[in-house]
C-alpha cells in the first residue's frame, strides 16, 4: 500500500514538473501568455475577415482590425506595419481605433493570382510581429454578401460627393478630396452619397418604410490627429431613450460625432473633419444597411467602404 502511495505521489510530481515546464516553456519563447501587458501597450492584432470570389473573376481578401488598447494607435507603412506581396503595400490601415474594426479594407487581386497568399504584417511597439494570411479556398472564410441576403439585404451603392458616381464593395474607391488642400485646423466638409439597393417584400410590416443606412467615417491613414465634428443636418439623440431599470437601457451607446444615418432608399451624409498636422491623409466611410434584419457586422454583411485623399497644408 504505501508502495502503491510513493508511486503514485512521484507520478503526480512529474506531471506537475512537467506542466511548470511547459507554462515556463510558453511564457519564455513568446512572452504572451503569463506577463503583464507592456508599457507600450497591447498588440494590434490584424484579423482576416473572409475572402470574396467576384463576379469578375478576382478575389477579394477582406482584412479587419483587433485594438485591445483603451486608446488608438498609429503604425505607419513601412517595417512594422506591410503587406506583401510588395506591390499591395500601403493599401492597409495606418490608425488603429480601440476595440474591434471589421472590414477596415481589402485586397483585390487578378484570377491568375488568386491561390497566392496575401500576407498583413503589423508589430506594435516592441512586441512580436503579428501576421495574417488573404488566403482563398476554405469555404468558413467565403464572405457571399456581394449576393442578396435572405431579406434581399446588399451592399449599398456609395459615392463621394452630394452626386459622384456610386459603386459597392469593401474597397469600392478611393479618390480625392474635390477641394484639396486643406488647410491645418480648418474644418472641411466630407461629403458622401448612397443607396440600398435592395429589393425587399413591402407587405413585411418590417419593411414597410424604406430602412437606414449607418455611416461611420474615420482615419484610415495619415500623420497627425484628425478631429470629426457632426454636421448640422445629422443631429441625433446622445441621451439614453430608456428607463434605468429597462434592460436596454445597459445596451445604449451614443453616436460618436463620425456616426450618422442616412434615411432610404437613398441620400446624403456630411460630416466636418479638422487636421492638426500638415500631410497626406485617407478617410475612410463605411455605409452599412446593418438596420436589417440580415446584415450586421457579426454576419459580415452588408456594407460598402469608400476612401478620400486629403492634402492638408
Amino acid at each position: 500500500m504505501h508502495t502503491k502511495h510513493r508511486f503514485l505521489a512521484v507520478a503526480l510530481l512529474a506531471v506537475f514538473a512537467s506542466a511548470a515546464f511547459n507554462v515556463q516553456a510558453q511564457s519564455t519563447e513568446s512572452g504572451r501568455f503569463l506577463s503583464l501587458a507592456p508599457p507600450e501597450g497591447l498588440p494590434i492584432i490584424p484579423v482576416l475577415e473572409g475572402w470574396i470570389a467576384n463576379a469578375d473573376g478576382t478575389t477579394s481578401f477582406s482584412f479587419g482590425i483587433i485594438n485591445r488598447n483603451e486608446h488608438a494607435l498609429d503604425i505607419p507603412v513601412g517595417e512594422a506595419n506591410y503587406i506583401e506581396p510588395a506591390k499591395y503595400d500601403g493599401q492597409q490601415a495606418t490608425h488603429f481605433p480601440p476595440g474591434r474594426t471589421t472590414g477596415a479594407f481589402a485586397i483585390t487581386v487578378p484570377a491568375s493570382e488568386q491561390d497566392n497568399d496575401v500576407w498583413w504584417y503589423v508589430q506594435t511597439g516592441n512586441s512580436e510581429v503579428l501576421k495574417v494570411p488573404g488566403r482563398r479556398g476554405a469555404s468558413a472564410y467565403e464572405l457571399d454578401f456581394i449576393r442578396p441576403r435572405p431579406q434581399g439585404a446588399l451592399q449599398p451603392l456609395v459615392g463621394v460627393g452630394e452626386s459622384g458616381t456610386q459603386a459597392a464593395g469593401l474597397s469600392a474607391m478611393t479618390v480625392d478630396y474635390p477641394r484639396n488642400p486643406a488647410q491645418v485646423g480648418v474644418p472641411v466638409e466630407l461629403i458622401i452619397n448612397a443607396t440600398d439597393p435592395a429589393v425587399r417584400d413591402t407587405s413585411d410590416p418590417r419593411f414597410g418604410e424604406p430602412l437606414d443606412m449607418g455611416v461611420t467615417f474615420y482615419k484610415f491613414q495619415g500623420p497627425g490627429n484628425v478631429e470629426f465634428t457632426r454636421h448640422p443636418d445629422f443631429e441625433t439623440e446622445t441621451e439614453n431613450p430608456f428607463d434605468e431599470d429597462d434592460p436596454r437601457a445597459r445596451f445604449f451607446r451614443p453616436p460618436g460625432a463620425n456616426e450618422l444615418d442616412i434615411g432610404g432608399p437613398s441620400g446624403v451624409g456630411r460630416v466636418y473633419v479638422t487636421f492638426d498636422t500638415p500631410g497626406e491623409y485617407v478617410i475612410s466611410a463605411k455605409v452599412d444597411i446593418h438596420s436589417a434584419p440580415d446584415s450586421s457586422n457579426g454576419d459580415q454583411c452588408c456594407w460598402t467602404n469608400v476612401y478620400q485623399r486629403v492634402t492638408v497644408e
